[in-house]
């Protein structure tokens, strides 16, 4: 059986968080995400859970989110649910990637 780089026999993870990296023009109306400090909080994120040993988790950079309205995008799968980072909300999306509940205090509003 093939090995990834990190020993691997089976691909994936048990949670992927992805950060919006997508960066627009200055002054664009839509705003971006990067300019929103995504990038610096993305890189946090990835430092707690390392750092919490949570080898069965990958958190990193995407592409456009879409929804850059709501500051700093966040989408966690395979459960599919969309967050708003800011600092404050790190620990409590960290404790979510250890299994704890999803912080409905930062999910985003998509039904609007």
């Amino acid at each position: 059986m093939v090995k990834d780089a990190k020993g691997r026999l089976d691909p994936g993870y048990r949670m992927h968080a992805f950060v919006c990296g997508h960066e627009r023009p200055e002054g664009a109306v839509r705003g971006c995400c990067t300019a929103k400090s995504s990038i610096e909080l993305m890189m946090e994120l990835k430092r707690m859970a390392r750092e919490a040993g949570l080898e069965d988790v990958r958190v990193q950079k995407s592409g456009c989110l879409d929804f850059c309205e709501n500051g700093p995008t966040c989408v966690v799968y395979p459960q599919g649910d969309w967050f708003s980072l800011n600092e404050n909300a790190l620990h409590s999306i960290l404790d979510y990637l250890s299994g704890g509940d999803a912080p409905e205090e930062y999910r985003m509003n998509l039904s609007d």
